[in-house]
């Protein structure tokens, strides 16, 4: 097993790789640590503990597994980038355990990324696309709430705003019960999105899942996660 506990480590899991993203530890103090569990050709498991206090409402970290690009490219062969007039599946499953021993404020989350860019370096994405399966205290999406949506068998809330420092749109699907199990087509988001006047000459560079944690203690335990690039066909 490989543990890491600095910002910005990382080490690879197959198409996959940990990332020690502690982007806001600064508003706080505490401490994170993130490790590899097993990998498989099916699935890859991993795991993340936390004890962050601060102010409730800034992020102290997002301890995540990354498919593709996160501000560069480390991996080949992921199927990324994709652009999103291509309409290839991209299912994914996420079973995981979470045991919070110090109450505080958190998502279980995937985190997409889009860009006009197929090959963006280091540079910000156009847009950001969260997916909240599960949530814990007094904590919302960015933006306000549009509306109510059924996707993937379940219902959501869809919120949009920017990013107050950066700027770009994010657009976050909060599911409205909680589930520590999950599978999915993204290509759903997209398409629903797309109707909502998103261009299609996007692509998805990045698909990421982990916790994003505001406060209190915890842990998160992955037993089973995969993304994978489909055909093409036809949802609707």
């Amino acid at each position: 097993m490989t543990q890491l506990h600095k910002d910005g480590d990382s080490f690879t899991l197959g198409k996959y790789w940990l990332n020690s993203n502690l982007w806001g530890a600064e508003t706080g103090s505490g401490s994170q640590y993130l490790w590899d569990t097993s990998q498989s050709d099916a699935a890859i498991a991993w795991g993340t503990s936390w004890d962050w206090s601060g102010p409730v409402d800034t992020v102290k970290s997002y301890n995540c597994a990354v498919l593709g690009w996160h501000w560069g490219w480390k991996l080949s062969g992921t199927g990324l980038p994709l652009q999103l007039c291509e309409h290839r599946n991209v299912q994914t499953s996420w079973d995981f355990h979470l045991q919070e021993t110090t109450p505080g404020s958190l998502n279980v989350s995937y985190d997409l990324w889009l860009s006009s860019d197929p090959h963006l370096g280091n540079a910000n994405a156009d847009h950001e696309i969260m997916i909240w399966l599960y949530q814990s205290g007094d904590i919302r999406p960015i933006g306000t709430k549009q509306t109510s949506i059924a996707l993937g068998g379940t219902t959501w809330e869809l919120w949009e705003g920017s990013l107050p420092q950066c700027g770009w749109p994010v657009h976050s699907f909060l599911r409205t019960s909680n589930t520590t199990s999950q599978a999915l087509d993204l290509r759903e988001f997209f398409d629903y999105l797309v109707e909502r006047g998103l261009s299609t000459s996007q692509y998805l560079i990045s698909v990421e899942a982990g916790a994003e944690v505001f406060t209190g203690a915890g842990r998160l335990d992955t037993t089973a996660y995969f993304v994978e690039i489909g055909a093409t066909s036809s949802l609707r």
